[in-house]
Parts: structure tokens; C-alpha cells; sequence
């Protein structure tokens, strides 16, 4: 067994650990239980940058060219923005969600082919890196503001219906989840659109030309239009609470058929076997 897939299933098993102890937090209503979790899964994040690491050096490019990597990325990618989180909020609800999301991505991963291959030469440069952290780090702050989203609906239907769950006494209030959804607004725009025009910059150098109307990147321009209106909208509207919960979540189910769908469902310059130059 390679140094990566030991590494790999490491940090399966941290991530499932910090799961069980979120959810015991959360369902039991047991805070250490989630002072626990958040050990845990800091100690699983530290063990998955040992993953990439050692991933990169097989590899010699940042692993994302599979489905394998690029899953194992983008859970990387939530977790430690969950974590940045963690430190402003303190809400160990919000990782009995996160958590689980990082969970089912590394999980999907261990059952793709983890085979080593090289990455296309057309599009070996240092544009790679760049382009796909900027990109995998504004998806990651969107699948935040997606749970938060959730997190969102669930308090307020309790409230409307007065049925309150053990779960309402660990959410927290509505205000703040609709906070942090406008704060990952912020903060995942902004990333999005450099993940955006640094990949132009890097398809130029590729392929001579900074847009090609690829499937990955007509949807990639969708869902930046689609962040565009919602930001506009929060800022110039007022829109709030309820709403923008509901476009984060459809804002993110956008994301998810950008990354996955679009390499899987349709034919491109982006899918993993254009990747590996297959």
C-alpha cells in the first residue's frame, strides 16, 4: 500500500470519528462531545495535507487530475474552511454538517480507481495550482454558506411550526446563520471570480485563447452570474434570511454540477481524461 491510499484512509477514519462525535454532540446535546470533534477533526486535516503532500509527489502536479484526488481536494478544502470558521463562530453544530459533507466526498473517493497519472503537458504550468485552489477554496467557502442555508430552514421551520427538536436548542440563532451566509457570500465571490480569470490567463497560455465556451466553463460563467445577482442582491435589495438561504443552496447544487456533472455528463477540455491528456 502506498504511502497515499495509508494516508488517505487515515484521514477516512479521523473524518468518520469527528462525525460520530459532532452528531452524539448535537443529538445528545453533550458540548465536550463536540470540543472532541473539533480535536479530532483538526487532527484529520493535518494528516490529509500529509495526503495531498505526499499525492503531489507522486504525482509531481496538484492532485485534482481524478476523481479520486479531486474529491479528496475539495473535502481538504471544506474542512479547513470549516475550521477558519470554527475559530470566528464557535458552533460545533455547524461541523456536525460540514463534517459529514467532507465525510461522504472522501468516501466517494476511496471507491474511484487511485491510479497515478500524468498530467496533460498542454496544460502543464504554474497556472495549474493557482487556478484550481482558488477555485476548489470558493467552492469550499459556498458549501458553507449551503449548510448554513440549511441550517437556516430547519430553525425557522421549527419556529413557524413551534415543534422543536433537540436539534433547535444547538442551532444557532437565525440572524447568525444568516450571517455567515452573507459573510461566505463575500468571501467566495471574490474567490471565484480570481479562480475564474486565472484560468483564462491559463487557458491563453494552453491553448491560445483566454475563453473557449467549454461546458466547464460556460457553467463555471452561469454560476458567477448566478453569485453576481445573489451579492447584488443582498447588497442593493436587502434580500435576507429565508431567500438567501434557499439561492445558497440552489447556488451551490450549481457548483456541484459544475464540478462534477460537467466532467462526468458532458465532453470538454475540462473533464479528467482531457486532464491526464486521454
Amino acid at each position: 500500500m502506498s504511502p497515499n491510499i495509508l494516508l488517505f484512509k487515515i484521514t477516512l477514519l479521523f473524518y468518520f470519528c469527528a462525525t460520530v462525535l459532532y452528531l452524539v454532540d448535537v443529538i445528545g446535546r453533550q458540548e465536550r462531545f463536540g470540543r472532541a470533534a473539533r480535536w479530532v477533526l483538526l487532527g484529520g486535516f493535518v494528516v490529509h495535507c500529509a495526503t495531498l503532500t505526499a499525492r503531489f509527489l507522486a504525482t509531481g502536479h496538484t492532485p485534482v487530475s481524478n476523481p479520486y484526488e479531486a474529491l479528496s481536494f475539495f473535502a481538504w478544502s471544506i474542512v479547513g474552511i470549516y475550521l477558519l470558521f470554527d475559530l470566528r463562530y464557535r458552533i460545533s453544530v455547524l461541523g456536525a454538517f460540514c463534517c459529514p459533507l467532507a465525510l461522504v466526498l472522501m468516501i466517494a473517493g476511496s471507491a474511484a480507481p487511485k491510479s497515478v497519472g500524468e498530467l496533460n503537458p498542454v496544460l502543464d504550468s504554474w497556472w495549474f495550482p493557482v487556478h484550481v485552489t482558488l477555485a476548489f477554496l470558493g467552492n469550499a467557502v459556498f458549501a458553507i454558506a449551503f449548510v448554513a442555508g440549511v441550517m437556516y430552514l430547519l430553525q425557522e421551520r421549527m419556529l413557524k411550526s413551534k415543534k422543536f427538536s433537540g436539534l433547535y436548542f444547538r442551532l444557532p440563532s437565525l440572524n447568525t446563520l444568516d450571517a455567515i451566509n452573507y459573510k461566505c457570500l463575500t468571501f467566495g465571490f471574490p474567490l471565484m471570480t480570481m479562480g475564474i480569470i486565472s484560468g483564462a490567463v491559463w487557458a491563453n497560455s494552453a491553448w491560445g485563447g483566454y475563453w473557449r465556451w467549454d461546458p466547464k466553463e460556460t457553467w463555471a460563467l452561469i454560476t458567477w452570474f448566478y453569485y453576481a445577482a445573489l451579492l447584488h442582491g443582498r447588497l442593493s435589495v436587502g434580500w435576507r434570511g429565508r431567500r438567501a438561504a434557499i439561492f445558497a443552496i440552489i447556488g451551490f447544487l450549481c457548483l456541484l454540477f459544475s464540478f462534477l456533472g460537467v466532467n462526468w455528463f458532458l465532453s470538454g477540455e475540462h473533464t479528467f481524461e482531457a486532464l491526464r491528456g486521454r
